[in-house]
């Protein structure tokens, strides 16, 4: 039977024949282009004004939105409470917000209703383009200059470019403003833990005996201080740092502390803080005795002073070395002995 009876169905790509030549089979016909469905705005000359003016409106509020974020940096300052920082976040970011999906609906927009919708089909040529081509695209560049209206919409034109021109306010204000700042990075050094802090259950606050915890047991930690002050944008800050993870094992198991001595009948503490980029560390596998950091898999080994058994971390989790108080409190017995977290310029460790 010869190709050319009972022909298969079409294909993008035809079959050759014996002599290495394609065969003349059926090929999908070219669709081409759908007819072209005009818009309201295309032909009607009021729809389009209207939506030019709205897409100004928008355009404006973007504007004002980037005022009002430079407005509240200023205006809504933190004041040391957790609900003023709460509210400074919320008004920056509701403003920036504004002024940012202002933008990029009122572009939609404009693309949608009022800039040119026809389509263009551009045959396949090749990579290196000759002189008449490229001239041929920068003409078709001025065309769609032309096509988009901008010559004959200066209000949009300005109202894009006032938009556009304002937002970088929103982030360079409060950088620039932050210059001159508190570089003072000694504080990284050290923590709200000294000798004697009890330590305590986050975020409850309850304090923690070493004979309530079992063999397994893993509690999140925080310093114990007075309730009042947790309210305080200061305690928020310094929580940061000061955050640990306490573990119970079996004696046997441990291998040894990172800090000799730091531990309490098999109870370690280290910092939460990983070592690598900050993330917080609190994924514990209890057969392994593995610490997993869950943004880049770094793994330490908690039952041996917590060195780093994978991961791009380069460093062990600093210990907290903690002992018992006379009522039997889990409590430390000093600050960590190097910074926590990521390294920074001017660490010694």
């Amino acid at each position: 039977m010869s190709e050319n009876q009972n022909p298969q169905p079409s294909r993008d790509v035809t079959p050759h024949g014996g002599d290495g030549t394609l065969a003349q089979a059926d090929r999908f016909t070219d669709p081409g282009v759908p007819e072209h469905k005009p818009r309201l705005t295309d032909t009607d000359p009021r729809s389009a004004k209207r939506n030019e003016r709205l897409i100004v409106l928008i355009f404006l509020i973007s504007c004002l939105g980037t005022v009002g974020s430079v407005v509240a940096y200023f205006a809504v300052r933190p004041d040391g409470t957790t609900e003023g920082v709460r509210l400074s976040t919320l008004l920056l970011g509701v403003a920036m917000a504004v002024s940012l999906l202002g933008i990029g609906i009122a572009a939609v927009h404009w693309a949608k209703t009022l800039m040119s919708n026809h389509e263009h089909v551009e045959e396949r040529h090749p990579s290196s383009s000759s002189d008449e081509v490229r001239a041929v695209v920068a003409n078709q560049f001025k065309e769609g200059g032309k096509d988009a209206g901008i010559a004959r919409r200066p209000m949009l034109l300005g109202s894009v470019g006032l938009a556009l021109a304002l937002f970088p306010l929103s982030i360079a204000v409060p950088l620039v403003s932050s210059v001159g700042g508190d570089w003072n990075v000694s504080k990284f050094r050290h923590t709200m833990w000294k000798k004697g802090t009890r330590l305590a259950y986050d975020p409850s606050g309850r304090l923690i005996r070493a004979a309530d915890l079992t063999v397994g047991s893993v509690a999140h930690v925080i310093p114990d201080v007075p309730a009042e002050e947790r309210e305080t944008h200061h305690w928020i800050t310094e929580k940061a740092k000061a955050v640990v993870l306490l573990v119970r094992l079996d004696p046997r198991d441990l291998k040894r502390d990172h800090r000799e001595g730091a531990s309490y009948d098999g109870i370690v503490a280290y910092s939460k803080i990983c070592t690598h980029v900050g993330c917080p560390v609190a994924l514990y596998e209890q057969q392994t005795h593995h610490l997993l950091c869950p943004c880049h898999q770094s793994t330490f080994d908690i039952a041996d002073g917590a060195k780093v058994v994978f991961g791009p971390a380069k460093r062990p989790l600093p210990q907290l070395p903690i002992t018992v108080d006379d009522e039997g409190y889990l409590v430390a017995e000093d600050d960590f002995n190097e910074p926590i977290g990521p390294s920074y310029w001017e660490r010694l460790k």
